[in-house]
């Protein structure tokens, strides 16, 4: 199951996985989205469910818990990679709305999620979640800061859910950098120099360099991998 799964680093998840032989469930807030890309996958020979669900609400991600279960029986790995970064002028100009819309989407909903789901792998024998934070969350901007704090609490709710769910329930969490997706390309030219200025590797990443870290996780080779936040963010320390 993979959230946010219609577009950007969602969407290249959600190929990679079916590539790999998973049956994937597309989880985004607009159905036809999740059902365009749930296409690409049949298209190409595998098996997709595409499920409409906002993440940042709390009945949602019950019904759509509920809704896996009653068609496949069990999740053996949950991405939750769903998020969200409004731009905002000031810090004044962050109301109560945005900061909880924010938080809402970026860690209420995985925290959420994840509890519904672990439990359930837990009771089935076992299971991979995988968080997918951000390097805000070590080096936020100034134009971030609601989204900075909810992946580092991200980050750390990695590490508490590993330690709930251990030992048949691996947690981890990839730290991306900046990628050029679709939303890249809302992206001001001197604001992207700004942060290849600050990134080892001089560049940002391509959505395909994602998926290696994220099939690393999912699967058995990371066996003794839990509570660990990798980074792939092109050298961004």
């Amino acid at each position: 199951m993979i959230t946010g799964g219609s577009r950007g680093l969602g969407r290249e998840m959600v190929l990679a996985v079916a590539r790999a032989g998973a049956t994937v469930v597309v989880a985004s807030r607009k159905l036809d989205a999740c059902e365009s890309v749930a296409e690409e996958v049949r298209a190409a020979g595998g098996q997709a469910l595409a499920v409409a669900c906002h993440v940042g609400q709390w009945e949602d991600l019950g019904r759509l818990a509920d809704t896996v279960w009653r068609e496949f029986g069990r999740v053996d790995v949950l991405v939750n990679n769903a998020g969200m970064s409004p731009h905002y002028g000031s810090l004044a100009e962050v109301n109560e709305a945005m900061w909880d819309k924010v938080l809402d989407v970026n860690l209420k909903g995985p925290f959420r999620l994840s509890a519904l789901i672990g439990e359930r792998m837990v009771a089935d024998g076992g299971g991979a979640i995988i968080n997918i934070s951000s390097i805000a969350a070590y080096r936020p901007s100034a134009g971030e800061a609601p989204y900075a704090a909810a992946k580092a609490g991200l980050n750390n709710l990695t590490l508490s859910l590993a330690r709930s769910f251990a030992p048949t329930v691996r947690v981890n969490c990839v730290v991306a950098g900046p990628f050029l997706t679709d939303i890249s390309k809302a992206w001001k030219p001197e604001v992207l120099e700004r942060q290849m200025r600050k990134l080892v590797l001089g560049r940002a990443g391509e959505p395909a360099e994602i998926v290696g870290a994220v099939l690393y996780l999912a699967s058995n080779a990371s066996s003794f991998v839990t509570g660990s936040v990798i980074d792939v963010h092109g050298g961004g320390f």
